[in-house]
Parts: C-alpha cells; sequence; structure tokens
C-alpha cells in the first residue's frame, strides 16, 4: 500500500464513521413524522455514499483498480470485505431512487429496508474497517 492511498482511505472512513454513527442514534428511534423520516432516509443516504467510496479508497489501497459504485461492490464481495454483494447493489438501487424521488409509500418501504436490511450491512462494513484502520500503518 501507498501511504498517500492508506491516508485517503482513513481518512474517508473517518468521514463515513461519522454519518455511520448518526444513522446508528436515529435508526431504532420512533418516527412520528415526516421530518424524522425524511431525516433517517438522509442518514442513510450519506452513510451509504460514503460507505462505498470508503471500500473504493480500501481498494485501491491494495492495489485494485475500480471505478463505479457497482464495480466497487462486486470488487469489495469478489474480496471478501463485504459478505452480501446482492444486498449491497439493492441498497445503491435504493438510495439513487429516494434521493431522486419522493413518495410517501417509499420513505416507509425505505425506513423498514434500512433498519432491517441495510444498516446490518453497513455495521458490518464498519466493524470491519475499523479494526483495519487502527492497524493499519501509514
Amino acid at each position: 500500500m501507498t501511504d498517500l492511498k492508506v491516508v485517503r482511505w482513513k481518512q474517508r472512513f473517518a468521514n463515513f464513521e461519522l454519518s455511520y454513527k448518526l444513522l446508528e442514534k436515529y435508526i431504532g428511534a420512533p418516527i412520528d413524522n415526516e421530518l424524522e423520516r425524511a431525516g433517517v432516509i438522509q442518514f442513510f443516504e450519506v452513510s451509504f455514499e460514503l460507505a462505498w467510496k470508503v471500500l473504493k479508497d480500501y481498494l485501491e489501497a491494495q492495489v485494485f483498480q475500480v471505478n463505479s459504485p457497482r464495480e466497487v461492490i462486486k470488487t469489495a464481495f469478489q474480496a471478501g470485505i463485504i459478505e452480501n454483494g446482492h444486498v449491497w447493489i439493492d441498497a445503491l438501487t435504493d438510495r439513487n431512487l429516494t434521493v431522486h424521488t419522493y413518495d410517501p409509500k417509499l420513505a416507509e418501504k425505505m425506513i423498514t429496508d434500512i433498519a432491517e436490511i441495510y444498516f446490518p450491512e453497513l455495521k458490518k462494513l464498519y466493524e470491519k474497517l475499523s479494526g483495519e484502520v487502527e492497524n493499519v500503518e501509514e
């Protein structure tokens, strides 16, 4: 690993960690209105965006060449960094949908999917990389 690539993925991980912690804080809280629902969805969107980008930087530090989010997810799955590649692809699709569309029924479904399906995958990534970020020499 080159020093610059290591520094980059560690910095990106720090940003991911901040957004992940916010999502973690509110994911189990009761949602009483549209604003709270939108907030949780926004925390997911930011966390997911930073998750695939930290994966990209991590993979590049390992000398993989990846570009698109789908390519990053596929390579991370093949490298054993993430376990459920299909769930990550579904999360990418849903994240793209929520960014460009607001539909109350979709928002309700997203809250459920975030809590039950997507957040557990983000948590696995967070736990895996948080252990590695402390053990990597710059």
